[in-house]
């Protein structure tokens, strides 16, 4: 049989079309990196990225308009952009959540609201300079970003204003961790939950910035109260997909404290998390994906899942700690612990992604303590190159 084409497209859409290509799908991407080993897995790989070298939804919408496929999925970068998705989805079938559900559940007013009427602990939000209250710290975050990019504390001086295109969310002491799931606009199907890397100096990430997951097994608690917080994790995907009609696969970014999630977050889409699922639990997302949006959602228990697997697998995002140019990455392609390859000779700006690493471990202590040795090992790769060339 012909495999069946699919556009995908998104900021990096690498392991999404992975997974669509184990599916037995035929991949067309449109991403801003072009990674070797998207190109690998792809028909066809088109690289969106505008005069200033950042990707744009617009021009990746525009570029997919000469693509045939029958049917489009998105993955980070559009969900902030509906009227992005609009232009991706016209004359196709997407798979994937509407622009009216993204305009809903990606405004953090909204969503804080909805989930605060029906019970659960919500972090404050507001648009506007808050009243002092004493113990309350916050965020600036911008309306439309992810991945923790431009996430800043609030400092306020005396006449501060809270910044255009941004909003101010109460900042929460407490463990940031991630549950994913496949929804089918009615009823939501926990996939998996991990705990998530945020600002790591050992990956090259500042402040907010997200770098990895660990995802581990019901025998290693990464967080306080771990049963409890999981069972309320799930009630919430679920309240989340009710209130705001979500299909497919999608992801809540939350911290955990005293065994509660606060929703920051919800990414409707293809979330970084979701390749742990596949490596752990063997569950092929795409396809999960594909039929969710179509109202089958799988006979899937996480919690079962949990309990059979053993051991803690985990990924990480390597960013440049200074404007660096990779060497020869082809011979990358034959290592299962590395991905999103860059082409050979690339330069990648300070504080950009070079590669992702992963690791699996007997819990999820040694399994941070390997990928912060394969990080090193990425970073002693190019500092040895560039000590030749020198």
């Amino acid at each position: 049989m012909t495999a069946r084409p699919v556009l995908i497209a998104g900021v990096s859409t690498r392991a999404f079309a992975e997974s669509a290509a184990r599916a037995g799908y035929q991949v067309l991407a449109v991403d801003g990196f072009a990674d070797l080993d998207l190109i690998a897995c792809s028909e066809l790989v088109v690289r969106a990225r505008d005069a200033a070298g950042r990707f744009q939804a617009r021009l990746a919408a525009r570029l997919a308009r000469d693509l045939t496929s029958p049917a489009v999925s998105y993955g980070a970068g559009f969900e902030n952009h509906p009227r992005a998705v609009q232009a991706l989805a016209l004359d196709r079938t997407l798979w994937g959540n509407s622009p009216a559900v993204l305009a809903g559940v990606r405004n953090p007013m909204r969503l804080a609201r909805a989930l605060a009427r029906q019970g659960y602990a919500v972090p404050q939000v507001c648009t506007t300079r808050p009243v002092r209250a004493t113990g309350t710290r916050w965020l600036v975050k911008p309306r439309a970003s992810g991945g923790g990019h431009g996430i800043a504390p609030w400092l306020p001086r005396a006449t501060g204003r809270v910044p255009a295109r941004a909003y101010l969310q109460e900042r929460i002491a407490g463990v940031p961790g991630s549950i994913v799931f496949a929804a089918d606009g009615r009823h939501a199907v926990a996939l998996g939950f991990s705990r998530l890397l945020v600002g790591e100096r050992a990956f090259g990430a500042a402040a907010f910035r997200y770098c990895g997951n660990i995802l581990s097994d019901a025998h290693d608690p990464q967080f306080s109260r771990e049963a409890a917080l999981l069972a309320c994790g799930v009630e919430l995907a679920a309240a989340v997909t009710q209130i705001f009609g979500l299909v497919g696969v999608n992801g809540v970014d939350f911290v955990a404290r005293s065994g509660r999630p606060y929703p920051v977050e919800v990414n409707p889409r293809y979330t970084a998390s979701m390749e742990l699922v596949e490596r752990a639990y063997g569950l092929s997302v795409f396809a999960t994906h594909a039929r969710a949006c179509g109202g089958n959602l799988p006979a899937f228990e996480l919690f079962r899942a949990r309990a059979a697997h053993g051991g803690a697998v985990g990924k990480a995002v390597v960013y440049a700690r200074r404007d660096t140019t990779v060497g020869d990455t082809r011979p990358w392609l034959g290592d299962d612990t590395v991905r999103d390859i860059p082409a050979p000779g690339e330069r990648i700006p300070r504080g950009h992604p070079i590669c992702t690493v992963f690791a699996r471990a007997r819990d999820a202590a040694a399994c941070h303590r390997a990928l912060v040795a394969r990080a090193a090992a990425v970073y002693g790769a190019i500092a040895s190159r560039a000590r030749r060339i020198a």
